[in-house]
């Protein structure tokens, strides 16, 4: 969970015409809990009806809607959301993208990633395939992801081994065996 301040901030000018004169709008510094999960995407998704990932294809006004949805914080003035700097975006963004979690995964080689749009339905189907409790949705999104591709790396059938790799392999063992029992061969 990220917990960021929206500082006080002027949001608008409102024009009193009993006094003809404009009085600054300004909103209350805010403290807002936020939650980056699957269930805060498939808020976003049903507003927008477009894919959130791969994260970066969103508009500043559609970035700040997620912060929207990412709000655990009950009863937050809507103008408050108006007041977010650049400095607290980028702060979400980082925490968006930060991986919560130590797993990590060999490079695909020199393969190009995929830049396949993924949607909240595939990841409660993921969820569903896996027999993933449900609870999971409110994980942070990037943890949520890490256990589904555990999943797919367990379940995937193993890759055969070149004739390169047995051989290196063979020697390997040939090599262990030798200094083990103390032999030439």
């Amino acid at each position: 969970m990220l917990k960021i301040v929206v500082p006080a901030r002027q949001i608008r000018e409102d024009f009193d015409e009993a006094k003809g004169e404009f009085i600054p709008v300004m909103t209350k510094e805010q403290t807002l809990q936020l939650e980056h999960s699957l269930v805060s995407v498939s808020k976003w998704e049903a507003k927008w009806c477009k894919p959130f990932l791969p994260k970066g294809n969103q508009t500043t006004e559609e970035f700040i809607d997620y912060v929207r949805c990412m709000t655990l914080t009950q009863n937050v003035n809507p103008d408050v959301y108006k007041a977010l700097t650049p400095q607290l975006l980028a702060e979400v963004s980082a925490y968006i993208d930060a991986p919560m979690t130590a797993t990590t995964f060999p490079k695909r080689g020199n393969r190009a990633p995929r830049r396949e749009y993924i949607t909240s339905e595939t990841i409660y189907y993921w969820m569903a395939s896996y027999q993933i409790p449900f609870e999971c949705q409110k994980w942070h999104l990037n943890r949520l992801l890490t256990l589904i591709n555990v999943f797919n790396v367990k379940n995937a059938p193993q890759k055969k081994m070149s004739r390169q790799e047995i051989m290196a392999r063979n020697r390997a063992l040939n090599a262990a065996n030798k200094k083990k029992w103390n032999t030439k061969g």
